[in-house]
């Protein structure tokens, strides 16, 4: 970590001790502003970031630390392809596939764009093809269901697209993902579906994941159970680039959807992983889902510091994590389509940040990734919203919401937006002594009864949040919201010092499993410890 990076955040520290000191309801009582002076908009949506811990002082010494770290460099690196994913030697570019402008993007002298938009206009035509009901399965039937089998960046991303964008779905095409190993999730999907009218998508970079193949070679059991072997590749086709394992498999290579290791896992609903996006949609409204994400990147790319979104979600996610000592972020949209976007997230942010080495391998000095957790809006209320309010971990929220309901049933839309805002507000102002005890005398308490109940009652506040509102949930806009939370991902990241882009933690868990496996099915029985082997004992017993 540089002088100047640990200069910026020893006076960020500095004005916390002096920010902790102050409430947020003060602050709101003595700025009629603040809302104007701590909020921001672009791509359709507006950032209120007026109820985190900060004063007008706080913004100029953030900007500092970005100054510092050389986010706004080593942004401009990753749009120029540069490799900046160096553990792994990679160029990290799933901008490119969104880049509806179409400029070169440029990998070692070459632009990639033709090769990106050859496979957008594959997707395109296969997505038509089977929507129009041209392409068939093996008895001539349409197919009715579609399968993702993928795992982590090749099913949490197009599956939390899929659910958000329901409204625009076909009906007659539905689209289902199955991602787990264990049969139970197989099980459970094809047991309402018709082989001759099922049509599945296997994603996998290598065609050699151990999760999705396993689950691959069930579903091809099953179709050639029921209609014959020669209908295997009727009723499947490939998000790959191991041409050899697809054909092996069964599934022509005519069929077989490529993309490039220059697109993180996390990051790949952008490309041919999207396929059931543009199946379920139609291509026009995934063509729509990239522009919104491609409108973003320009105003990443393009925005001072202080009036990017990217950037102030970012910094003030690292201010709240280094300075004022939050661990965790509440992602909280309240939008029951988006019951997904948090668990897509999580991989994106944990996976992204979650490091003890920063880029030199040295040890990371300050705090590396949040635990990123939470549910919809109002459901959460009943649930964990207890935490949040009264537990002794301050624990800062994000709000989502949408003005208007694509959907809309009877007043339940304005009761939503009550509930949201309530929340933050609640959240921010907290309840004094005076206000629990005048309330409690209304209502006739008075005496010992009154005195017990009081400090239960109490509400702390001075609990941050931010709220994201747009008009509607439609595909443009929820590019927009996706890409701004990548993007904000990468500048926590960067004043870490960490690389976001690489994610060997998942590797470990990988490579003891296959001895494990060994023993299981008989192989080899290996050297375990007393724990394992004590439970191998037990359940090969």
């Amino acid at each position: 970590m540089n002088q100047q990076v640990n200069e910026a955040f020893e006076a960020l520290r500095a004005h916390g001790s002096q920010v902790k000191k102050q409430h947020l309801r003060i602050l709101f009582e003595q700025d009629p502003q603040r809302f104007q002076r701590f909020s921001a908009e672009a791509c359709w949506i507006l950032m209120d970031y007026s109820k985190s811990r900060i004063t007008a002082d706080t913004l100029p010494l953030l900007e500092k630390l970005a100054k510092a770290a050389g986010i706004e460099a080593r942004r401009d690196a990753m749009y120029a392809g540069e490799r900046i994913n160096t553990t792994e030697n990679r160029a990290v570019l799933h901008t490119a596939l969104r880049n509806r402008s179409n400029t070169p993007v440029l990998l070692d002298g070459k632009d990639v764009m033709p090769d990106v938009n050859g496979v957008l206009a594959a997707i395109e035509k296969f997505t038509d093809a089977v929507r129009n009901g041209t392409r068939t399965g093996s008895t001539g039937k349409p197919f009715t269901d579609v399968v993702n089998i993928g795992i982590g960046g090749s099913d949490l991303g197009p599956r939390m697209v899929v659910r958000a964008l329901s409204p625009d779905a076909r009906r007659d095409l539905r689209v289902h993902f199955v991602a787990n190993v264990d049969p139970s999730d197989m099980h459970d999907v094809l047991a309402t579906l018709d082989p001759s009218t099922t049509l599945f998508v296997i994603a996998s970079k290598t065609f050699t994941t151990m999760e999705t193949m396993t689950n691959g070679r069930a579903a091809r059991a099953w179709v050639a159970d029921a209609l014959g072997e020669d209908a295997v590749g009727a009723h499947f086709v490939a998000v790959s680039t191991n041409a050899k394992e697809v054909s092996a498999f069964g599934i022509s290579t005519e069929e077989m959807f490529g993309f490039w290791d220059w697109v993180g896992g996390r990051y790949s609903l952008w490309s041919a992983i999207g396929l059931p996006i543009a199946l379920s949609v139609g291509f026009a409204k995934f063509a729509e889902l990239l522009d919104g994400a491609h409108q973003m990147d320009l105003h990443f790319k393009s925005a001072p510091i202080l009036q990017n979104l990217p950037m102030l979600l970012g910094l003030l996610r690292v201010w709240e994590i280094d300075v004022m000592g939050s661990t965790t972020v509440a992602l909280l949209p309240y939008d029951q389509r988006l019951e997904l976007f948090t668990p897509h997230l999580q991989q994106v942010d944990m996976e992204s940040n979650g490091k003890g080495v920063m880029l030199d391998g040295a040890p990371v000095v300050y705090g590396s990734g949040p635990v990123v957790w939470g549910s919809p809006g109002t459901n959460g209320q009943h649930a964990f919203h207890q935490l949040i309010h009264q537990g002794n971990r301050v624990i800062p929220c994000e709000f989502l919401l949408a003005r208007h309901s694509r959907t809309p049933i009877g007043d339940g839309h304005q009761k939503l937006i009550a509930n949201c805002l309530a929340q933050s507000e609640a959240l921010m102002r907290g309840k004094n002594e005076a206000e629990v005890r005048a309330e409690l005398t209304k209502q006739g308490l008075s005496g010992e009864a009154l005195e017990n109940l009081v400090p239960h009652k109490l509400f702390t506040g001075n609990r941050p949040s931010i709220t994201f509102l747009y008009e509607q949930l439609d595909a443009r806009t929820l590019g927009s919201i996706t890409a701004l939370y990548e993007h904000a991902i990468f500048v926590q990241g960067t004043c870490w010092n960490v690389n976001s882009f690489d994610q060997w933690g998942v590797e470990l868990g990988k490579q003891l499993a296959l001895p494990i496996l060994d023993a299981l099915t008989g192989g080899k029985t290996g050297t375990h410890d007393a724990s394992r082997a004590g439970l191998l004992a037990r359940i090969g017993s």
